[in-house]
């Protein structure tokens, strides 16, 4: 498919109003992540404008793994999907005490199970794998690692963060994929 066809499939897509948006956003997040070298790059922009627009009313699993499609680029992540309440939401529940479990599954598109488990892996290299994987931010991470496992020492906070520096942003999501698609299965 020509570039001018494949961009006039993506606006009648867009054209389809909410019930198709996320088809939409999940073939232009794959075009974006794989751009072909005979595209002409004026035509980036239109598709980041799209996925931006698109994104805005998306569902958490499917955020969730548009955030994982495209967290290699780290400068197309922040342009089309800016930190989002998701993260927000789960640390200020932190704060609370209240259950993230549900939260967690929910933000992360697993079961909530897997969320669970992750969050009782008191090493914390679950959720450093689970955050990365999700694009969460160093930050929110911190904040989340500490609210989730308080009271550790100091030694313990280093080596969660030190879990989430090492993990690459690929082999993250590439976990993440698995813990989905393992819940996925698992509801067929």
């Amino acid at each position: 498919m020509s570039a001018a066809e494949r961009l006039n499939h993506l606006l009648e897509l867009a054209d389809q109003g909410p019930a198709l948006r996320a088809a939409l956003a999940e073939e232009v997040a794959e075009l974006l992540a794989d751009w072909p070298p005979d595209y002409p790059e004026t035509m980036r922009g239109a598709c980041e404008s799209l996925l931006t627009k698109a994104a805005r009313d998306l569902d958490g699993p499917t955020r969730a793994r548009l955030r994982v499609r495209l967290y290699a680029d780290p400068a197309l992540f922040a342009r089309v999907l800016p930190r989002e309440p998701g993260a927000q939401a789960l640390i200020a529940a932190a704060r609370k005490g209240e259950a993230l479990t549900p939260l967690l599954a929910s933000y992360l598109g697993v079961d909530t199970a897997v969320a669970g488990d992750i969050l009782s892996d008191e090493s914390g290299f679950s959720l450093a794998v689970a955050a990365k994987g999700a694009g969460l931010d160093r930050a929110a991470f911190s904040a989340l690692a500490l609210l989730t496992h308080p009271g550790g020492a100091d030694d313990k906070a280093r080596a969660m963060l030190d879990s989430y520096d090492a993990i690459g942003p690929a082999e993250a999501g590439r976990r993440l994929r698995t813990w989905r698609e393992s819940f996925s299965h698992a509801a067929e």
